[in-house]
């Protein structure tokens, strides 16, 4: 028997301006969603989950995963009153399971959750992508942020690449970088202003990898015992960028990361979201033997392909192109699903801003409808005919 990847789709909710019809026409069948209105931190009210889930199916579709319930800076840092937002946690792990929500998505990404300088890149053929433009970053750091010590962690060649980005920008150009930094992207829970991003890094002064790590072990284990109990798969999110960035510690970014996860707590309902886009940004990553090894904790699947250079960065390729060698992933994938006798979610990621999506205004940056919709019939084509040639 084959088992074929569950289509779904992200809606960030009644305002995207993507609609749940939309959706329907694309060919998914699922959706990926959160409740982005309750605070970072609250539990989940079962009202809220329960609207929105009737609000999904009255559209002829279902809720498959949830994107994100977002883990508070507390815990993460364990300070303050951690341990109640644990607990708070933890009950709506329990609220969603009684709606029959079995999958939840969440990341570990200190303070900023996923990073670009750049959200409208013109490529070649008129459309436009997410960018990560490496010398932008570093000159925020050096020259508007002035994070103490920073131009340790940059090599010479970075520093003057940094130098003169920043002398020849004009101030839209600073303060675009500046906002996409620091107001979030879309599924971000919080943005900063100046002074709170430098009030949030100090509370990271004295948590590297080591320490985060272990606060993110500590965590899991607290909260994976309610996801087994209530049978919820927890499925973290990769890093992305996936390296440090500001000084801030990424420990879930490679192979070994997953590994130490999985080491520390071997729960089936500890899992990943496997995310070729940001793995995919290392080339020490290598994303076909990562699926054949940590398969069966693969809970959810984001595909999308960047394509990154020599002087770090990255931007959003086509689903099929880039450095993610994506039929060979779909391949590896729908092995793993044969194994498992499983059909696991997926949603294409980032889609380009093209067509008729050039005229319109921006409300979510990378999830338009047509770029997505594009990236979605190229993984099902791609799917449909490593099927009928027997790959699997």
């Amino acid at each position: 028997m084959i088992y074929k990847m569950i289509q779904t789709m992200r809606w960030y909710g009644p305002k995207d301006p993507v609609s749940l019809t939309d959706i329907l026409q694309s060919g998914a069948t699922g959706i990926v969603s959160a409740l982005h209105q309750i605070p970072n931190g609250e539990t989940w009210p079962l009202e809220e989950i329960r609207k929105r889930k009737e609000l999904i199916e009255s559209a002829g579709l279902s809720w498959d995963v949830v994107e994100s319930v977002p883990v508070h800076e507390k815990i993460k840092t364990r300070s303050g009153n951690f341990q109640e937002l644990i607990e708070n946690y933890k009950q709506t792990i329990r609220n969603l399971a009684s709606e029959g929500i079995f999958r939840i998505c969440y990341n570990f990404m200190p303070i900023l959750d996923w990073t670009r300088t750049k959200l409208a890149h013109p490529l070649p053929n008129g459309a436009r992508a997410l960018f990560f433009v490496k010398k932008e970053v570093t000159a925020f750091d050096l020259f508007i942020l002035k994070r103490e010590g920073s131009e340790r962690e940059y090599s010479a060649q970075e520093i003057a690449a940094a130098k003169d980005f920043y002398e020849n920008a004009s101030e839209d150009e600073l303060k675009r970088v500046q906002d996409n930094i620091l107001k979030g992207l879309p599924g971000s829970e919080e943005g900063y202003t100046m002074e709170q991003f430098k009030e949030a890094l100090a509370t990271y002064r004295n948590i590297g990898r080591k320490e985060l790590a272990e606060n993110l072990k500590l965590f899991l284990d607290e909260i994976i015992p309610t996801a087994q109990e209530n049978g919820v798969f927890l499925a973290i999110h990769p890093d992305d960028p996936p390296f440090d960035i500001f000084g801030l510690p990424r420990v879930v970014s490679t192979a070994e990361d997953m590994k130490r996860i999985i080491q520390d707590n071997s729960s089936r309902h500890n899992g990943f979201t496997f995310c070729t886009g940001s793995y995919g940004v290392r080339a020490d990553n290598d994303l076909v033997a990562m699926i054949r090894e940590f398969g069966k904790y693969i809970h959810f699947i984001h595909l999308r392909s960047t394509r990154r250079d020599e002087e770090g960065n990255f931007f959003e390729d086509n689903h099929l192109d880039g450095n993610v060698p994506m039929e060979a992933v779909i391949a590896e994938i729908l092995k793993i699903q044969k194994i498992r006798k499983i059909s696991i979610p997926m949603r294409p990621d980032h889609g380009h801003q093209m067509l008729d999506d050039l005229n319109k205004p921006i409300i979510n940056p990378g999830y338009t409808a047509i770029g997505r919709l594009k990236g979605l019939a190229e993984i099902r084509g791609a799917e449909a005919a490593l099927i009928w040639a027997g790959i699997v």
